[in-house]
């Protein structure tokens, strides 16, 4: 599937080859750096799964798929646009469409509304039940860029705004949101929180100066910590969830093998390098294909 989506931005670079404005929209969106719909698309994918007991339905699944492209996209424009007068101080940012004047904030708003008009077409094939939960995460995603002027751990409303397609998964197949539902969404928040604090320590040094805040910054030098304690809740939540879920061995492998990358990325980012703890935040989304893949396993190829 990385395969698959390197290969689109291959062709369309080499459609935009003379179009930089094109160029630009794209990388305003981050079709350009796929590691955020991974992000987004791997808690979705066990939620579906789960709560259609591998019986999926195809056109839930390719809404949903659509759905998560789109909002991540939606999300990243509405964050540049509140975040316009901070990137240009920050070294990984400073060259963002707006922050950098290529496009205009005006420009950006347009393209947020058009996309969020496509995220609202999808939910007409959709019940009622999951059509509430889509209006609300849409709130969520228009909220979150927001608040991490507010909140000391945006990255906890992160793993709201990252999480909200499990129980819309589940609601979409039940009409309802089970137990096992808000838990996986749990997960989500946990996970979120692991994964966006690696981040967010790449650019500790210089959102420390702004008006910015973060988990990184909050939890200073016990960062590791906990994330450690925040991975540790993830994994026993994990199993608790596969226990509930009546989920097999193979998903119990994915969580131990999970379990291990973990322990790598507090290895690997020992030091707090900026380039460790970036690698860290991009491997994450190695856990979440590995959880899918035991819960496929057991769907499909159950021992």
């Amino acid at each position: 599937m990385a395969g698959i989506v390197r290969k689109t931005w291959e062709s369309l670079n080499s459609m935009t080859d003379n179009s930089p404005k094109l160029r630009d929209y794209l990388i305003l969106m981050r079709l350009d750096k796929p590691i955020g719909i991974w992000l987004l698309m791997w808690p979705m994918l066990w939620s579906m799964w789960i709560a259609s007991e591998g019986k999926v339905e195809i056109t839930l699944l390719v809404i949903f798929l659509i759905g998560v492209v789109v909002m991540r996209s939606a999300g990243c424009v509405l964050n540049d646009i509140a975040d316009r007068d901070f990137d240009p101080f920050v070294k990984r940012t400073s060259n963002r469409p707006i922050a950098s004047g290529k496009i205009a904030v005006k420009n950006g708003i347009y393209l947020f509304m058009f996309l969020m008009g496509i995220a609202a077409s999808l939910l007409y094939a959709l019940n009622d039940a999951t059509k509430i939960l889509a209006i609300i995460g849409a709130i969520i995603t228009i909220i979150y860029p927001f608040l991490k002027r507010i909140l000391s751990a945006p990255q906890l409303f992160l793993g709201v705004a990252f999480g909200w397609s499990i129980p819309m998964s589940f609601s979409a197949n039940l009409g309802y949101v089970p137990i096992k539902g808000w838990l996986i969404f749990l997960i989500a928040i946990f996970w979120a929180v692991v994964y966006d604090t690696y981040y967010a320590m790449v650019d500790r040094d210089d959102d420390i100066n702004l008006p910015v805040k973060s988990t990184a910054i909050l939890f200073g030098k016990y960062d590791l910590f906990i994330v450690g304690i925040f991975q540790c809740m993830m994994v026993t939540a994990l199993f608790i969830m596969a226990s509930i879920a009546n989920l097999g061995l193979w998903v119990y492998i994915s969580i131990f093998l999970s379990m291990g990358l973990m322990i790598y990325h507090q290895y690997l980012t020992n030091k707090r390098e900026r380039e460790a703890c970036f690698r860290a935040f991009m491997h994450n989304h190695y856990i979440g294909m590995i959880i899918f893949i035991g819960i496929i396993l057991h769907y499909h190829f159950p021992i």
